[in-house]
């Protein structure tokens, strides 16, 4: 049982949090769940377990990409690839909606159209290629598959305890979209996903690379 203010959890409710922030953050395969008794907005505090899962992936392709022989830029570059296929690309989706939107819109009803668009445009292309071409670099001139794992935890893990916090603090965009579904995330939610969060900082020794990597991870 999980006890945090007001917050309680059973067992079978922590269990049921993880598996939905999994169908909700991953495309990995999971076994039908029944999450009718639960909410995106109450499981968020459980997204940096799915990050983990993600980060495992990642870290577990560079290594067999070294094992094979592989440099560390290619090696790289395969990792990234995982972490991608993992997701389905979903925060990249949202990171070139976001750069669409405010770079070809002037008013915040035209930016919001913009983002409701499927196609990618010139800002959206490019800040897609930087974020690729940043985090790709990086991940590259790590030493080896242990930094690389340490790195991708710190990325994909620590980063996601943010989302109940922002979930709480900001606002919906708009009155139809994801955030509305989802629900009011509580502040009791929102702090248990930034100390699972700092839990795992805590875990890495907090160094400059993790630091580094957790910025990486909230594009």
């Amino acid at each position: 049982m999980l006890k945090l203010q007001n917050m309680t959890l059973s067992t079978r409710q922590i269990l049921d949090d993880i598996a939905l922030c999994f169908v909700f953050f991953t495309r990995l395969p999971l076994p039908v769940v029944d999450f009718r008794d639960r909410s995106l907005a109450a499981a968020i505090w459980a997204a940096p377990v799915a990050g983990l899962a993600v980060a495992l992936i990642g870290a577990l392709v560079y290594a067999v990409g070294t094992w094979l022989g592989l440099a560390a830029g290619p090696a790289a570059a395969l990792a990234l690839a995982a972490t991608l296929l993992a997701t389905g690309c979903m925060h990249e989706d949202g990171l070139s909606d976001v750069a669409d939107g405010f770079g070809g819109g002037r008013t915040r009803e035209k930016k919001l159209e913009i983002m409701r668009d499927s196609r990618i445009g010139a800002y959206g292309a490019c800040a897609l290629a930087l974020s690729l071409l940043i985090r790709w670099s990086v991940l590259s001139q790590f030493g080896g598959p242990a930094q690389i794992f340490w790195a991708l935890i710190a990325a994909h893990a620590a980063s996601r305890g943010l989302f109940g916090a922002f979930m709480h603090l900001l606002p919906p965009a708009r009155s139809d979209g994801l955030s509305v579904d989802a629900g009011p995330v509580s502040a009791e939610t929102a702090i248990a996903g930034a100390v699972l969060g700092a839990v795992v900082l805590l875990a890495l020794g907090f160094g400059g690379a993790a630091a580094a990597f957790i910025l990486l991870g909230l594009l």
